[in-house]
């Protein structure tokens, strides 16, 4: 995996540009189905450049959890250069 600036590689910088497109941010389902893994997902929480917020949907009448997920300022910084 080929390393850029800020330490980030082409699929996080391409994750956060996706995120950064935006403003509500995308559920962890949808950016498994651009083809992002939850593990890739999780090393840009933990570095700051996203923040993950549980929530509760409805699937039918089903209440089901999911993780909405928004760039930071810090992942805008990030893919800005």
């Amino acid at each position: 995996m080929a390393m850029r600036k800020q330490g980030i590689s082409d699929e996080q910088r391409r994750a956060l540009r996706l995120l950064g497109r935006n403003p509500k941010g995308y559920t962890e389902a949808m950016l498994m189905a651009h083809g992002f893994t939850i593990a890739m997902v999780a090393v840009l929480a933990r570095d700051g450049f996203v923040t993950a917020t549980p929530q509760t949907g409805r699937a039918g009448k089903r209440p089901v959890k999911i993780v909405r997920l928004r760039i930071t300022d810090a992942g805008r910084h990030a893919i800005a250069g």
